[in-house]
């Protein structure tokens, strides 16, 4: 029995540790989506700000300024675009750590239905054991009594036996 709660307890150390790199992947990603989106924040700042720039005669926006907002726009949407497909890789994280818990939870469900039937058969083999030990037991008994009454027959028939021996030499000496 010890050495299964041993191997039990070295399987949950062995996927606990599976869990922690899983977590820590899934930490390092959310990081990593975190500063997208800081860096994301920032440029689009950084076009709010471009959008109010106007370096062109009497105030007005020129080519340049244009360009400018629109490139940084552009980064703004690649910068999107990275977020949507890290996220994707984070949700990916996230349906295989759900699908590994769906494992292990239908590997201990099948271990444990196998560790019952192996004691249900060991409980039923153990049943039968004690039913054979008190048969026997019962037929020890039985020999017990059988050789003691044959005993008492036999000391019952030396004690008749000798008794009517007595009497047959008390029978002779009395017709001599």
């Amino acid at each position: 029995m010890k050495k299964y709660i041993y191997l039990l307890a070295a399987l949950l150390f062995h996927f606990q540790g599976f869990a922690q790199q899983d977590t820590t992947a899934y930490a390092a990603q959310r990081a990593k989506i975190n500063s997208l989106l800081a860096e994301r924040s920032a440029k689009f700042g950084q076009y709010d700000q471009s959008l109010n720039q106007r370096t062109g005669i009497f105030g007005w926006q020129t080519k340049r300024d244009i360009k400018n907002s629109n490139e940084i726009l552009r980064q703004v949407v690649l910068t999107d675009n990275n977020i949507f497909t890290e996220l994707k890789v984070l949700m990916d994280y996230k349906d295989l750590q759900n699908q590994q818990k769906i494992a292990v939870s239908d590997q201990s469900e099948e271990r444990i239905q196998r560790y019952m039937q192996t004691i249900k058969k060991l409980q039923d083999q153990n049943e039968q054991l004690r039913l054979a030990a008190d048969k026997r037991d019962k037929g020890k008994n039985l020999v017990n009594y059988l050789i003691v009454f044959l005993i008492l027959v036999m000391a019952g028939g030396f004690y008749f036996f000798n008794k009517k021996l007595q009497q047959y030499k008390r029978y002779e000496k009395s017709t001599v």
